[in-house]
Order: C-alpha cells, then structure tokens, then sequence
C-alpha cells in the first residue's frame, strides 16, 4: 500500500531530522514532563472504586496516579482496563521497558484486542523494537474502520525507520479521519521537516500550534523548524512561550550551534528556492553559559548522533 524509500545515511540533514523525530516523535521532552499530558493511549473508562483512569498534568500527580494503579494490577493483573491505566502511567514517567512488560502480557491473554493491541504497539516503539511495533500496530485496526491514532503511531514509527514518504501517507489518512489534531499534524510536519519540505513542515506546525490543545511540544517543534529556516527571532517568541526568554534564546542557540557543526546549513539550501540565507555567528550573550536546560538536551544529542554516525 505504501512505498518504501529510505533516505541516505550520509545526508547530514536526514541524520538531525531523524535524531529529533526519535526523541520528539515518540517520546516525550523532558521540558514537557513538567506540565504536559503525554500522546499515549487514548483515554479509557474506568469503572466505580477504581482511580481515575484520565492521566494528569503534573508530574507529581502522574506518580501517584501511577502508584495507585500499580496497587490495582497487583490484585488484579489479568484486568483489561487496570492493565491499560497502569502501562499509561508508567509510559509517562518514561519507564518504558515496565510498560512493554505490562502490555505485553495482556496482549498474550487478548490477542485479538485492538485496544490492546494498539497499546501494545505504541510502547513497542517507545524502546525502539520498531519493526515489532509496525507489526502489532498493523494488526491493532481493521482496514475498514481505521483508528487515527494507530495510524498515526504507524507513521512515527516509519519516520524512525526511514520511510518518510509511507509516514506521511500514514499522517495525511489519519487527518482524513480526524481532521486538525494537532499531534497528527506536528508529526506530519516533523516528518515533512526530515525530507526538507520546510515551507510545508512550517505550514503543518502552524496549525497544529493554533489549535487549542496544542501543547509545549508542538510549538518547540515548530521553533526547530522556523529556527532551521533562518527565522531565529521568530523561532525565540514561539519558544518563550513555554519557557523563560533567557532558556528560548539558549535553545535557539543550541540549533544554530547543530547546524554550523553538522553542516546541515548547505543541505537545507537545497530545499528549495525559499531557503533563508546561511545563520549568523552564533550569540554571544547568554549561549556561552553551560547548557544545563532539558529543552536544548536533544539537540546536543542530535549534534553528537551526526558526528558519530
């Protein structure tokens, strides 16, 4: 149904897109663990006497959230919807490996389950077993009634493995589904953003951000891709809106300092005839400072991914 075209390995552009689909994508910032709701499974109905099965906000909250369920799975393991809540939690709080362990087993004893089954696949790419989650994630929905949010966990997975033009098949059936969510469309644009459609990765994350569940995510996404095209102004104001002005600039800094290093500038210019001009020096004030901010992290990553690779 889809084709398959991988991008080169050498292509210094591919290397960083690819680094931050992975650790934007998929998982969840670290900026983002202090005050965002994780695009994990969807919300399920619990039941009287059991906790809340809608995950919270708050760090603090999403632990003891967590905890509370972790004492309902202990009793009760086999449990569908405490099986469900429980790998939610431990999702959020980024204890991935526990969560397959959780899902993994419920979908032994529920193998034809799409709910599940999508769970399943979902956590499955959260470490990396990706071939194995494009599998259960192809099994998690029937082709005649898609579920938008597996598809768009099926194109989060071919954009970590190299297939952009099938993830963004993926992304473009799953708005047709539900038309505007933004998680749909920051993915789309990240994954348009790794094949240098940067007009079209802009257009994308600019929708997404105006949406009213638009969460910091999306709009640092946006940033990267804004700060990618030469708008490094534009790229600070977006950023400043979920972090101090001080952290924004030093974010936008750390882009500027992975473009000059990996020589992804020149690769970029070739995107197109509306490619901005090459990055000034990098800004002294302030960038000079050790960057100790979790919002820049992936980006000392991605520099190092490329330098090795």
């Amino acid at each position: 149904m889809f084709s398959r075209q991988r991008p080169s390995a050498t292509d210094p552009f591919t290397r960083l897109a690819a680094r931050r689909i992975a650790l934007l994508a998929v998982t969840v910032l670290p900026l983002c663990l202090a005050g965002c709701k994780s695009l994990g499974l969807d919300d399920i109905t619990g039941s009287i006497g059991q906790p809340s099965t809608t995950l919270p906000s708050n760090p603090e909250e999403v632990r003891r959230y967590t905890q509370a369920w972790e004492r309902q799975y202990d009793s009760r393991p086999d449990d569908k919807t405490t099986a469900l809540a429980f790998a939610r939690g431990l999702r959020a709080q980024g204890q991935f490996a526990q969560a397959v362990a959780v899902l993994q087993k419920l979908a032994l004893k529920n193998p034809e389950d799409l709910e599940v089954l999508g769970g399943y696949g979902k956590a499955l790419a959260d470490v990396g077993r990706l071939q194995e989650a494009a599998d259960v994630l192809k099994q998690a929905q029937l082709p005649e009634k898609p579920n938008w949010s597996i598809l768009s966990a099926q194109g989060s997975v071919a954009d970590q493995m190299g297939d952009s033009r099938s993830a963004q098949a993926f992304y473009r059936e799953a708005l047709k589904i539900n038309p505007g969510e933004p998680s749909v469309l920051s993915n789309l644009g990240l994954s348009l953003a790794l094949t240098k459609q940067l007009d079209l990765a802009e257009d994308a994350l600019r929708q997404s951000s105006a949406h009213p569940r638009a969460d910091a995510r999306v709009r640092q996404n946006l940033a990267l891709v804004l700060a990618l095209q030469g708008k490094f102004t534009e790229a600070e104001e977006v950023s400043a809106r979920d972090v101090s002005q001080d952290q924004a600039v030093a974010n936008v800094a750390a882009i500027r300092q992975m473009i000059a290093q990996s020589n992804t500038w020149r690769e970029i210019q070739k995107a197109g005839p509306h490619a901005a001009s090459p990055p000034l020096a990098t800004r002294q004030t302030r960038a000079n400072k050790p960057e100790v901010d979790p919002a820049a992290a992936w980006a000392r990553a991605a520099t190092a991914a490329a330098a090795s690779e």
